[in-house]
């Protein structure tokens, strides 16, 4: 059965997970795009359902599927030029817990592109543990597409301040700031969590405290800032002991 309306039930449920109210109630996110799925299936994600258009021909990884006409998907769908595939994937519940290994702490950024950018080289960087305090939900189709994957495989968990800063109780906490050591002149231990603020007023007070050392990324007199995403990657690489 092919759903043609974009007021059916179903197809309302699906495109409210375009809003965080909207997965905060299903307790799902939605999942676009060929690549997307595929990794999604192929890192174990929880997947309620595939979302197909109509006309979609290729692979369905025997998962139930929900097929809907070309004007009920693309209301469904938050990419402008949707590929024909979805999937309604499960948010793991994770409480805030202590990390493995490195980790990092992302403290009131607000842009989901960042994010999910952020988070993806996080995955790369080997910081698989990363605790979000008042941040983007990591989860909204900006931050998935950014993260190109990247939430399928970090451990993401959101908390409060205080509840990250006691998970992390006894690890060395590594403040991102301007005003920090030159970050490729520091020897960083081999377990600490590095902590980046927002992009228009950095740490929290809170963060700041509580860190260990400050380091910073040397620039030309004439750049003032760079993009928190790219901050976060060069600080991640430049801290990291061993590959």
């Amino acid at each position: 059965m092919i759903i043609l309306s974009k007021q059916n039930p179903l197809v309302k449920e699906l495109a409210s997970l375009k809003e965080k109210k909207g997965r905060r109630r299903t307790g799902t996110f939605l999942v676009e795009g060929h690549k997307m799925v595929r990794e999604a299936v192929a890192s174990g994600m929880d997947v309620v359902r595939l979302v197909l258009r109509e006309d979609y021909a290729g692979e369905r990884y025997g998962l139930p599927a929900v097929v809907l006409g070309q004007d009920a998907f693309a209301a469904v769908c938050d990419e402008k030029t949707p590929q024909g595939i979805a999937a309604e994937v499960v948010i793991p519940e994770r409480s805030v817990q202590p990390p493995q290994g490195r980790c990092l702490l992302l403290d009131g950024l607000q842009d989901p592109a960042n994010v999910g950018a952020i988070i993806r080289t996080a995955v790369a960087a080997g910081y698989e543990d990363v605790y979000l305090a008042g941040c983007a939900d990591p989860f909204s189709p900006k931050s998935v597409r950014a993260s190109m994957s990247g939430v399928f495989f970090a451990r993401i968990m959101q908390g409060t301040q205080e509840e990250i800063l006691s998970a992390i109780a006894g690890l060395p906490v590594i403040a991102a700031d301007m005003g920090g050591e030159d970050v490729f002149s520091y020897a960083a231990p081999e377990k600490f969590c590095l902590a980046v603020g927002s992009e228009g007023s950095g740490l929290s007070a809170l963060v700041r405290g509580r860190a260990d050392v400050t380091v910073c990324i040397p620039m030309d007199a004439r750049t003032e800032s760079l993009n928190a995403a790219v901050s976060a990657g060069i600080l991640m690489y430049a801290l990291r002991t061993k590959i």
